[in-house]
């Protein structure tokens, strides 16, 4: 399993249930990595998508403690064994499963992960959730990034880390 995530320059991932920022480039990332595969979110994640609707062409499993809580295109478990059980499963013909949010979500299932795609925006933004910080972290060793690239509000980079 792979965690995929956007980050500030203070690891922040997002404000009041929204994203930090628009980066174009990183949401084209995100798309192409993710289509055609597994992604795992939290339901405050998928409730934050356009129309609170799943991911197309991706298979979605949502955890959410809510046992009456049901979208059509999605799986829904309430634990992150069951979504485990539930990627394995879905992912039995070469799909590649991401974890996408949001932040208890990601606490919960990084040790699990073996790889971080992180786009890291080199921007402090205003925030309330946030993602561990890798850098401090001895599990995880930075293994590439890419130059420096621009969006609206500076620059950033897509950057990959392994987990020791």
């Amino acid at each position: 399993m792979k965690v995929i995530v956007a980050v500030d320059s203070n690891w922040a991932i997002g404000n009041k249930g929204a994203l930090l920022a628009r980066n174009k480039e990183d949401m084209q990332f995100f798309k192409t990595t993710t289509t055609g595969n597994v992604v795992v979110m939290g339901r405050k994640t998928l409730e934050s998508f356009p129309g609170g609707r799943p991911l197309k062409d991706r298979d979605n499993i949502v955890i959410t403690s809510n046992a009456s809580y049901s979208v059509d295109g999605a799986y829904i478990v309430s634990s992150v064994d069951e979504a485990v059980a539930k990627a394995k499963e879905l992912a039995l013909s070469d799909k590649e499963v991401y974890v996408i949010g949001g932040a208890s979500i990601y606490e919960q299932m990084l040790d699990i992960c073996d790889e971080a795609l992180v786009t890291k925006m080199n921007k402090a933004y205003e925030a309330d959730a946030f993602f561990p910080n890798l850098d401090e972290s001895g599990d995880w060793e930075l293994y590439s990034s890419s130059e420096d690239k621009e969006y609206p509000d500076g620059t950033f980079n897509f950057c990959i880390y392994k987990h020791k």
